[in-house]
């Protein structure tokens, strides 16, 4: 009983103060944005994360401390969201949508068969650090249904097949191109730029939506459809 007392009430170690030193440049930069410092602290979670790959009670102090917040504040929103990870994440975060739309198109039958060939269940990361696998709220890609997500970039139509040879690309250190938008960097890549720093990639602003997504509109043009009260160009055009 005693150990364990003294794990619960051990505050977690600092940073290393060249770490410290640098993550503390970056927060400065990311706190000038707001004209509240608490507004900040999405972003200052997102660039701990981009240092430990996960946020660590060392990370949450450190934005506390940023933000004259306690630690207790800052847990609360890092538990809240699920894109703050509290466990040590592989090199690629792999999300297999499995809400309504994506599950009934193929999307719980993915995650089976990952589950099945990584050995491993949702959250978990597989034992060389380079995948961890989770099942995933809805991506805002239903029209290509089944997707799935690595650290954030998009992967669509997927089968089970398809989905087995993207993760084993991945382990074998292959580059593996995503469906649309920009090339893919590691998690903790994916967490800086989420923490607003320049995301340099190309292609990074080619993820528009795709042919599959306008159809419909494409259909209405054709067909000089228009929603009731909507204003038309000098062509006629909505």
């Amino acid at each position: 009983m005693t150990e364990i007392m003294l794990k619960l009430s051990t505050r977690p170690q600092p940073y290393q103060p060249f770490i410290r030193e640098r993550l503390e440049l970056d927060a400065k930069e990311i706190i000038a944005r707001y004209p509240e410092p608490r507004s900040a602290l999405l972003p200052l979670l997102h660039l701990v994360q981009a240092e430990e790959g996960c946020v660590t009670g060392t990370g949450i102090d450190f934005c506390a401390d940023q933000l004259g917040l306690t630690g207790a504040e800052v847990t609360a929103v890092a538990t809240f969201y699920s894109m703050y990870r509290r466990t040590p994440t592989g090199e690629y975060h792999v999300g297999v949508c499995t809400n309504t739309l994506c599950a009934v198109m193929g999307g719980d039958a993915i995650l089976a068969k990952l589950e099945q060939h990584l050995g491993l269940h949702h959250g978990e990361t597989t034992a060389d650090g380079k995948i961890t696998l989770e099942h995933v709220e809805c991506n805002a890609a239903c029209d290509f249904a089944p997707v799935i997500m690595v650290n954030w970039e998009f992967f669509d139509n997927q089968t089970p097949e398809s989905a087995q040879a993207l993760v084993d690309s991945l382990r074998a250190g292959q580059q593996v191109t995503p469906t649309r938008g920009a090339p893919l960097c590691t998690f903790k890549e994916t967490a800086r730029i989420l923490a607003g720093f320049p995301d340099e990639r190309p292609g990074v602003l080619d993820g528009a939506a795709g042919k599959a997504t306008l159809a419909g509109l494409e259909a209405a043009r054709e067909q000089n459809l228009q929603a009731p009260g909507t204003p038309q160009n000098s062509e006629g055009i909505a």
